[in-house]
């Protein structure tokens, strides 16, 4: 699953939003969603399966922090396909400029 996919989804983009600031245990994360731990959990999981975050366990606690990497990558992806849009824009304009003259 790429990071992309894995942030279709806005509850996981809002945990992404909350471990930018910077590490977080469960409990600490699940409670700024008004849905249940178990799927905000589940949410978890496919950020970590995704590799967009990592986990670590301190005694009973899982903290969770954010890998960089895939996030690089996707926004890389997204780049590249906002300056083809960007060209093709141009390149319409510019057409439909042409033939307005």
């Amino acid at each position: 699953m790429s990071a992309l996919d894995v942030l279709a989804d806005p509850t996981r983009r809002r945990i992404v939003e909350l471990l930018a600031a910077g590490e977080l245990n469960a409990g600490a994360i699940a409670a700024r969603f008004d849905s249940s731990r178990p799927a905000v959990s589940q949410h978890l999981g496919v950020l970590v399966e995704g590799g967009v975050l990592m986990v670590r366990r301190v005694g009973t606690q899982r903290i969770y922090r954010l890998d960089p990497a895939p996030l690089a990558e996707a926004g890389d992806w997204l780049s590249a396909q906002a300056n083809r849009w960007a060209q093709a824009l141009d390149a319409l304009e510019s057409a439909l400029n042409e033939e307005a003259i």
